[in-house]
């Protein structure tokens, strides 16, 4: 891991915060570490934001993940610049462009969350066992037909996790690219390669295509229900009453973006992982059934695909040895934690047999990820196919990472392979 480490204030506030950087995965990790070593509860100013502090170090972000009452997500449950703030607020009235368990807090949180998460339960999920191994094999047989050589990211891990989600949630196969468009979009609105446009109003008008879809998906779902997940959203009641559309349209929205999007990015960068570490493939070969569990943890663990949330203090408190006034609010650098050596035995190392589930890339707590069964039962499939089906696979150009703080990944991975 070599970068170069920006450590005076501010320089380091601004370039933490500025997304291009996060298209270099070196240069991240390198300030990222410097900042668990000698500042890992640190307070930010840049320009353009709200301050904040800083939090880097897996036992902090796990502390803070751990209480709901005291560190809640709204009013600001994502690192925005404050005129994207007011532009939301005057062309919507609304404190946030969606409103999904991500902005939630009890007594909603909890309410909502119900709605679907026996849904996505390990042992409900198990019935979709056979269709989503059918789908990794013909994910891999698309592979085969493109003679060789890929882009893994926009040929194959972008599409496979999608069709899962949209299967789940009862959205039919022709409309898979159009909300493909509006997830990277969304997810990459700080981007030049995805964002719509460079305009201010851009990622507002993104949000309103969605809501656009899912209000229409509603009026049929309500016309005549189905049994998939958009059927249970549309006609879902909590006390009796309806959900209120903006919330309604919120839960499809997290679901067919994050349902996806995330699990991509691990798909793509466990790839690349086991590219760089041809033993460690090899050894996931050797006995992937011992060795499967682990190594989709430790994918997980090695992307973060989330990099990260933001919590807000609800009275005075301490994180470790720091004072957190109340209405502060703490940024939790999910990348950090999964790197962090009180944790994580050589931490830089990717090891398919590393033991035990500590990392904190699905969250932790009341708010972890709803989807995470869901997407560790998509990654082990469609390794499993790959490693019993493709002879050898190396890189065929360079490796490119999305420009995000929030959610991202690898955009491209350019590979040459060879099938058994």
């Amino acid at each position: 891991m070599e970068s170069q480490v920006v450590t005076e204030s501010p320089e380091l506030d601004a370039a933490i915060v500025n997304p291009a950087n996060w298209g270099n995965e070196d240069w991240v990790n390198a300030q990222l570490a410097w900042l668990r070593e000698n500042a890992p509860i640190r307070h930010m100013s840049p320009d353009g934001f709200d301050p904040f502090w800083s939090i880097t170090r897996h036992a902090d972000i796990r502390s803070i993940e751990s209480d709901k009452t005291l560190f809640v997500n709204d009013p600001r449950p994502l690192l925005t610049p404050k005129l994207l703030n007011a532009i939301v607020k005057e062309l919507t009235g609304r404190r946030h462009l969606v409103r999904s368990l991500v902005t939630m807090d009890d007594p909603d949180h909890s309410r909502y969350r119900a709605l679907t998460q026996e849904w996505f339960s390990r042992s409900n999920l198990l019935v979709l066992t056979d269709r989503i191994e059918q789908l990794a094999t013909e994910y891999v047989d698309r592979l085969g037909e493109l003679g060789g050589e890929c882009d893994f990211v926009k040929d194959v891990a972008i599409w496979y996790p999608l069709r899962v989600i949209m299967s789940i949630l009862g959205i039919p196969e022709q409309d898979e690219p159009f909300m493909m468009k509006l997830t990277q979009e969304m997810f990459g609105s700080s981007d030049p390669d995805t964002r719509r446009s460079f305009e201010v109003t851009a990622l507002p008008e993104v949000i309103a295509d969605f809501e656009a879809y899912f209000a229409e998906l509603s009026r049929r779902r309500r016309a005549h229900p189905t049994d998939d997940v958009a059927s249970l959203i549309a006609n879902a009641r909590i006390d009796g009453e309806a959900v209120p559309e903006h919330e309604t349209n919120g839960y499809y929205i997290i679901i067919a973006t994050a349902g996806h999007d995330t699990t991509s990015s691990s798909v793509a960068g466990g790839l690349l992982a086991l590219i760089e570490h041809p033993e460690e493939m090899e050894k996931l070969r050797g006995d992937p059934e011992r060795h499967m569990p682990n190594a989709i943890n430790e994918v997980v663990r090695w992307v973060t695909p989330v990099r990260h949330f933001m919590r807000t203090a609800t009275a005075d408190c301490r994180v470790a040895d720091t004072d957190i006034a109340t209405g502060e609010s703490c940024i939790l650098w999910y990348p950090s934690a999964n790197r962090d050596s009180a944790v994580f035995d050589d931490p830089f190392a990717f090891r398919v047999d590393r033991p035990g589930v500590r990392h904190l890339a699905f969250g932790f707590g009341a708010h972890a990820c709803l989807g995470q069964h869901l997407a560790r039962m998509e990654m082990s499939a469609l390794f499993q196919e790959l490693l019993r089906r493709v002879e050898h696979v190396e890189l065929n150009g360079e490796p490119r990472y999305s420009q995000s703080t929030f959610v991202g990944g690898l955009k491209s991975l350019p590979i040459r392979y060879r099938m058994k």
